[in-house]
């Protein structure tokens, strides 16, 4: 079988309006807390992601039901039969570790292989372990294998996590929704989609507090029920389309994103020489000026700025005239995008945790491979710009986290199609 790709043909500038669909950070643990509610849930917003399609298979194994019409996506989670997930199925992508918390949830007992996805460097479960212990949870691994069970309801715990870890928090909410006492996580991580998982909880009938902030409590509660929920904005998506303004020296209205969740990014093109103004529900962007360079930037747990815009922005930085400093502190393997770009040339110099950017006068297109989700993204910014015709390859990564990327951009005035 022959590999897709993408084909951009650069120097068009992208203009005009777009929205912006479903956060997959927030759909993804959305879609295992739908097993907790032991009813109907019909979730607004739900993009087309392959991840999504991996969600379902794996909530279908368990005896879910799953149907699409739209954006709405509909989980029956009356009748589970199963507590197992196969390694084939946790193995599609990093994320699914967090039906650990809801099928412990939901059924006391869970067992699962360790999960696969974007190799962004070690990104162990001891946190997520080790909190669902402090819950009572008794756990045990066999060639790669967990199992996990409660011996009864959970009673309720005080978690101090050792540092903010958005699948941890989350994995130890889903845990102790459902219970007879109270669960604190101090330390907890404040990320958007955090909040967003929080409030789908409480619409089930879940007693959460304090999300959004680094101490969030949550009061066990007999039984959740389903509900009717929508998922917030993607901000990364956003981020990428601000991205594709920015270098193409275009000008962009964003419809339905969320500017409150997105301030750190918002200030990086500024910084940058772009125009951003953000309303309510819209952030519209200009780059009719030259870019210019940014002295340091340094990813860090929300508020900060996001790891995942990190290898989009250094796209756009490779066309920012002056040097530009990343310091990349989450993830260790998240400059991948960096040797690819150099085929493009760029100029970066990158070792450990810091990268070096130097603008360039123009980029060229090249044959482009993506080694992860987000540095597929860089890839595709940056073929925006370039003179000439850049491929990019191994898709399978950019749709992890973007509805038909093409489609999209192609509505804004790029010149991109997949074959």
């Amino acid at each position: 079988m022959t590999e897709s790709r993408l084909y951009i043909e650069g120097g068009r500038k992208i203009c005009g309006e777009i929205g912006v669909h479903g956060a997959k950070n927030s759909v993804l643990p959305v879609l295992a807390g739908a097993l907790l509610s032991g009813g109907v849930c019909r979730i607004h917003n739900c993009p087309e992601l392959s991840d999504v399609y991996a969600s379902c298979r794996i909530l279908r194994s368990l005896g879910c039901r799953c149907g699409r019409e739209g954006d709405v996506l509909e989980v029956d989670a009356r009748s589970i039969s199963d507590y197992e997930i196969s390694e084939g199925l946790m193995r599609e992508m990093r994320s699914s570790i967090v039906f650990l918390g809801a099928i412990l949830g939901r059924l006391r007992r869970c067992r699962l292989s360790f999960p696969g996805g974007c190799e962004l460097g070690p990104r162990p479960i001891d946190i997520h372990l080790s909190g669902l212990k402090k819950l009572g949870a008794r756990i045990s691994e066999d060639h790669g294998v967990l199992d996990c069970s409660f011996s009864g309801a959970v009673t309720g715990a005080d978690i101090t996590l050792p540092l903010p870890s958005v699948g941890a928090t989350e994995n130890i909410m889903l845990a102790a929704v459902i219970g007879s006492g109270e669960t604190v996580i101090r330390n907890a991580a404040r990320e958007p989609e955090i909040s967003d998982l929080a409030e789908f909880l409480n619409a089930c009938g879940a007693s959460i507090s304090g999300h959004g902030s680094s101490t969030v409590s949550i009061k066990g509660v007999g039984g959740l029920h389903g509900c009717e929920f929508s998922v917030m904005p993607d901000r990364i998506v956003a981020a990428t389309y601000m991205g594709a303004a920015a270098i193409t020296g275009g000008e962009l209205m964003l419809r339905g994103v969320r500017p409150s969740d997105m301030y750190s990014t918002v200030s990086v093109y500024e910084q940058m020489g772009c125009s951003v103004y953000p309303y309510s529900d819209r952030i519209y962007i200009s780059a009719k000026k030259p870019l210019c360079a940014v002295k340091t930037l340094r990813t860090t747990p929300y508020p900060g700025f996001p790891t995942d815009c990190q290898p989009i922005v250094m796209a756009v930085l490779t066309r920012a005239k002056g040097t530009s400093v990343i310091v990349e502190n989450i993830f260790e393997n998240r400059f991948r995008a960096a040797p690819e770009l150099l085929r493009m040339g760029a100029d970066i110099k990158a070792e450990g945790k810091v990268a070096v950017i130097e603008g360039v006068p123009k980029l060229s297109g090249a044959a482009t491979v993506a080694a992860d989700l987000r540095a597929g993204a860089a890839l595709v910014v940056a073929g925006l710009a370039a003179d000439g015709t850049t491929a990019v390859s191994n898709l399978n990564y950019i749709d992890r986290g973007y509805e038909s990327i093409e489609t999209a951009l192609r509505s804004i005035g790029a010149k991109i199609r997949r074959a």
